[in-house]
């Protein structure tokens, strides 16, 4: 009984140390502004990451295409998630290239990445990040520990505090992805 309430506990700092800095605030806002720039622009919002962070990035876009809160148009949004897609590009490229190769095909200047790393290290998601800035597209990543790689690959990095697991990260993450659908869905 005691490890659950100390799990909510914890949880409860990480949310209290993101929030007590009003620049992650102003970088949500950004990285939304950006987002619906892209839509109105007549882009998209590709998003991609590893496991628990797979199942953020689809939650994203299926928030986004399906609806949030309320009745609306569907917003153009995908997530690199399709079986066949993953298993055929990683046995044919290797799994450093499930995600870049997709961008590769997909991707143009009005989309943007939302890149997930916990640690922002996930070769595969920097190596998304490195080929959508060739195509001109706008990063957006969600990060956790210092950032990692994935850091200086980003237009804008959501970086939850740090934490020696990444379920901490993936808590916060949860919440800035409501933010940001919720900031979209108001400004479109």
């Amino acid at each position: 009984m005691q490890e659950i309430k100390e799990s909510f506990e914890q949880a409860r700092l990480m949310l209290d140390d993101f929030l007590s800095d009003n620049d992650n605030m102003n970088r949500i806002a950004a990285a939304g502004e950006l987002m619906v720039k892209s839509i109105l622009a007549g882009g998209k919002i590709i998003s991609c990451g590893n496991g628990g962070s797979m199942c953020d990035a689809m939650h994203f876009a299926e928030e986004l295409t399906g609806r949030y809160r309320n009745d609306r148009p569907s917003i153009a949004a995908i997530s690199i998630s399709d079986p066949s897609y993953l298993t055929c590009t990683g046995n044919d490229y290797g799994f450093d290239f499930v995600f870049s190769r997709f961008i590769e095909g997909t991707g143009k200047k009005e989309d943007v990445l939302l890149a997930i790393s916990t640690t922002g290290n996930s070769v595969n998601v920097c190596k998304a990040a490195e080929i959508a800035r060739h195509k001109g597209m706008k990063v957006v990543g969600m990060t956790g520990k210092d950032g990692g790689r994935l850091a200086g690959l980003c237009d804008i990095e959501l970086r939850a505090p740090m934490s020696d697991y990444a379920d901490r990260a993936q808590e916060i993450h949860g919440k800035i992805i409501h933010s940001l659908i919720l900031f979209i869905e108001k400004n479109l």
